[in-house]
């Protein structure tokens, strides 16, 4: 008798682990995000992706959701740590903060087009390959998004 498998939502999809390529700590206001973007873009093997514009706007917007939501950017001091990881198939993005009681991460039901806020993990889940999040052991959150190698 075989188990039937049970279809995962997103944030419980297991991680895939390709190596460091950099990682940086940055402090909890809207002013680091700039920072993160070039961070991000000047790494080796991110900076000649195809798809780089779209890896540097879900830093973006995973970065100012920490800043905007967690426990990181409401406190003095709050850090937020940004690490991305590579391989030749995936790119992965991970941004750590400090999280917060109230919010969790999830994407929207109705995305208004013209909205200048609300969208951003509707654009990591419509941009990426797969995204999730889960709360650290030793305190905080982490999301996270993929970037597969297009083989064409």
């Amino acid at each position: 008798m075989s188990i039937p498998r049970i279809p995962r939502k997103e944030a419980e999809r297991p991680a895939s682990r390709p190596g460091v390529l950099g990682t940086i700590d940055i402090p909890g206001e809207l002013r680091a995000i700039a920072a993160a973007r070039a961070y991000v873009r000047g790494l080796p093997g991110v900076a000649g992706r195809p798809d780089v514009d779209q890896v540097e706007l879900l830093v973006s917007e995973l970065v100012a959701n920490s800043m905007q939501y967690s426990d990181s950017g409401s406190r003095p001091c709050g850090m937020v740590r940004l690490v991305v990881r590579g391989d030749s198939h995936v790119l992965r993005v991970e941004v750590s903060d400090e999280g917060s009681a109230g919010t969790i991460p999830a994407v929207p039901a109705q995305v208004d087009p013209l909205s200048e806020s609300g969208r951003g993990l509707w654009l990591v889940r419509e941009l990426s390959s797969s995204w999730g999040w889960h709360e650290r052991a030793a305190g905080g959150r982490v999301v996270w998004f993929e970037m597969a190698e297009d083989p064409g």
